[in-house]
């Protein structure tokens, strides 16, 4: 089986013309009766092996993070960067391993983020006590750094992602140690990070509007990070994120607000944006059911109603989507992924 990276791959080599590498890949979609593009493809496994890996690489980062301990303090965090780049040098550039490639770089820029913040608790214990952003704010600094450097030497898609995670908690660390009144705007600055998360991943995708290239699984790691930025501090303001019953005016409100998502969900091709509200419109669905008087049958029939709705989208995703394409200006629609 081959897949996207390995066409890319041998294209680079000179094994196949790009010519032949999308011919073979149209002929693919079509024997599946959908483009490529609409599918969304990105790379998690290439084989079970990636598994086998990812496992045995937590279980090491594991022990030298727990043993790293009774060293000295320092030392946990370091073992684990170090180790972890180490790993990546041989299964993320030699082998290109998707899954163990993810992983080590998740627990790179982890491991740096916690010996920044770290630093700052053991080193200039006043100013941790002060402003406890500030260690926030040093390991947020480090651990963009750190994936800066990462995606130079490996460019694994998902790096993008967490640098960008990264900056958004180093900007927002620093705002709130320089201005600690901005924690009342905590939500609306949220969603502003999180817009400029969208436009940056927009812009990924509209350089790959066919999808078949690193670019578009950048753009899938940015989404997936602007959506839960976007949606949380929405229905956080609607009262969709406390412990106490929903109203119903919010619930009906957050219900809008979901068909909204679905529309932008269709326009731009991706999906991680309905999935990150999911769980909010569950809850405003079931509170919309209780009100109605169904109490116990509430979240099996909130479970029938979003099921039901997600799988009919799913299933005509295509054509609902040509037709949200057509309502939008052709100056737009000309940087949105291709249908």
């Amino acid at each position: 089986m081959y897949s996207d990276s390995d066409l890319d791959a041998a294209v680079a080599a000179g094994a196949l013309t790009p010519e032949a590498a999308a011919s073979l890949r149209a002929f693919v979609a079509r024997r599946l009766e959908a483009s490529p593009v609409d599918e969304e493809h990105f790379r998690l496994l290439t084989g079970f092996n990636d598994i086998f890996v990812s496992i045995a690489a937590a279980l090491l980062l594991t022990a030298l993070a727990w043993l790293g301990r009774l060293v000295f303090a320092e030392f946990s965090p370091a073992a684990v960067a170090v180790a972890s780049w180490g790993f990546a040098e041989f299964f993320t550039r030699r082998r290109r391993m998707a899954l163990p490639s993810i992983l080590l770089l998740l627990a790179f820029v982890g491991a740096v983020f916690s010996l920044g913040s770290l630093l700052v608790v053991l080193k200039a214990p006043a100013i941790a006590e002060a402003k406890p952003v500030a260690p926030v704010a040093a390991g947020a600094a480090l651990a963009a750094l750190a994936a800066y450097a990462h995606w130079r030497r490996f460019m694994v898609p998902i790096t993008v992602a967490a640098g960008t995670a990264a900056l958004v908690a180093m900007a927002l660390t620093l705002l709130l140690y320089f201005a600690p009144g901005a924690r009342a705007w905590l939500n609306p600055l949220l969603m502003l990070a999180g817009l400029a998360v969208f436009a940056l991943a927009m812009r990924w995708d509209a350089s790959d509007r066919q999808r078949m290239t690193r670019r578009a699984d950048v753009a899938f790691w940015l989404h997936l990070l602007a959506a839960p930025l976007v949606i949380h501090p929405v229905f956080a303001m609607l009262g969709l994120t406390g412990i106490g019953g929903a109203s119903v005016s919010h619930a009906a409100a957050a219900v809008a607000i979901y068909f909204v998502l679905a529309v932008v969900a269709l326009a731009i091709d991706r999906r991680a944006v309905l999935v990150s509200a999911l769980f909010y419109v569950l809850y405003a669905i079931s509170a919309l059911f209780r009100a109605a008087g169904s109490v116990s049958e509430s979240f099996a029939l909130t479970a029938l109603v979003i099921g039901s709705a997600l799988l009919l989208l799913s299933a005509f995703w295509h054509p609902v989507r040509r037709q949200v394409l057509g309502w939008i200006p052709p100056l737009i629609r000309n940087r949105l992924p291709a249908v």
